[in-house]
């Protein structure tokens, strides 16, 4: 019996085992993860904020797998050795392969600047996310005490995709916020800090520009071209030139970090030809030198011929990646060939709080509810792909016309 071990129950690892198990053959699979639960985690800035629970954007992965094809062990992957076919377990030790598919997922990226992890909240899992809401919370309580303006402040390092989905949630949060303060929910100022004089730029700019705009309306205060150099215990150093030494800064009781991620570290270690984690995958989506190695979502650079540059990584992306690999893995299991990967993005789209967003889907560009409408609808098609109707119905948004 051939043995196939998944390393990762994000929307890639997940997907390729709920695809796999449907298929008859001679083999088993092990899916390895830290977690025993799978996580939205194109959601968890809404858990940052507090605007839903936890439960509402993760399931139990026993829910969807079937016991007598895969098991699964609750372990952290410290090592993998692909010669000698072995993956290393923190806690349970080594297990061996046949094939391996690697989907370990993200890290915070801090880029090298000084103090970004020891003093900024990172925002990578539910655990980060719940502990950004609960220190929110914390500082808004000591405001009654403190009277400390810095206390109200939240500021978010980064305008990306995560950056701005998290600051429209803490729009639609602020009079909560507020009201646990005792203040005028304008007391509440939210800043995002971004290095790049534009934001959003896989968006023509007419988009980029009404996301300002929006931002703007929302009482969000967007620091463009803002470099930061240093993060230091209640104060974000920037600078807005290149060739000036002097450096501005806010001072701030809560800091979250979401200028970047890159694929997991285990990817190096382990000596995958990877760069900031990620590992450049053939046309297959195999390791360029190991046959029996499947490299997706997170830690993959699965390249777009068009741009030649790699696709971003996505949880459309992803889904699609780990559907194809369960497809090669059956190939390869009958003695047949690989079928190439190909990807052709649906859309984007951005929520900016509840019922305001922004995005492109197909040709057509949406903003404001439309947006927000679409961003539900592709949470409920990723718990359909994964989770089927049982999880969709008890994780669903149907709060679709608000």
């Amino acid at each position: 019996m051939q043995e196939i071990v998944v390393l990762g129950a994000g929307y890639a690892g997940l997907k390729t085992v709920v695809s796999l198990q449907k298929k008859s053959g001679d083999f088993h699979i092990t899916l390895v993860d830290m977690n025993d639960y799978h996580c939205e985690a194109t959601e968890i800035h809404e858990v940052a904020a507090g605007s839903v629970d936890r439960d509402k954007i993760s399931y139990p992965i026993a829910d969807v797998i079937h016991s007598n094809k895969v098991k699964f062990i609750q372990d952290q992957v410290t090592h993998i050795d692909k010669d000698q076919q072995v993956v290393t377990l923190k806690a349970q030790g080594q297990i061996k392969y046949d094939y391996l598919v690697v989907a370990l997922g993200f890290v915070s990226e801090t880029f090298g600047i000084k103090g970004a992890m020891e003093n900024a909240l990172q925002m990578v899992n539910i655990d980060t996310a719940e502990a950004v809401h609960n220190h929110i919370l914390d500082r808004m309580k000591a405001y009654q005490t403190t009277k400390d303006p810095d206390d109200l402040k939240l500021v978010i390092c980064g305008a990306g995709f995560t950056g701005i989905e998290l600051a429209g949630a803490f729009v639609d949060e602020r009079a909560r916020y507020a009201q646990i303060a005792g203040v005028d929910p304008k007391e509440i100022q939210i800043i995002c800090v971004e290095a790049a004089p534009k934001i959003l730029p896989m968006f023509k700019e007419e988009m980029a520009n009404y996301a300002i705009d929006l931002l703007d309306k929302l009482d969000v205060q967007l620091k463009l071209g803002c470099m930061i150099k240093e993060i230091q215990p209640g104060k974000v150093l920037y600078s807005t030139s290149k060739d000036s030494e002097e450096l501005e800064s806010i001072t701030t009781s809560t800091i979250v970090w979401t200028t970047g991620v890159s694929g997991s570290p285990v990817m190096e270690d382990s000596g995958f030809k990877a760069r900031r984690g990620r590992v450049i995958v053939a046309d297959d989506l195999r390791d360029p030198d190991h046959d029996n190695v499947y490299i997706i979502g997170d830690v993959a650079a699965f390249m777009d011929k068009s741009s030649d540059r790699p696709f971003p990584t996505t949880a459309q992306i992803a889904i699609a990646m780990g559907e194809h690999v369960a497809k090669n893995l059956d190939h390869q299991l009958q003695g047949q060939a690989t079928e190439n990967f190909s990807f052709k993005s649906a859309g984007t789209v951005a929520s900016v709080g509840n019922t305001r967003g922004l995005g492109v889907v197909g040709s057509t560009n949406l903003k404001g509810y439309p947006a927000s409408f679409m961003k539900k609808i592709i949470m409920n098609k990723s718990l359909m792909d994964i989770g089927g109707l049982k999880e969709v119905f008890a994780k669903g948004r149907f709060d679709l016309y608000h």
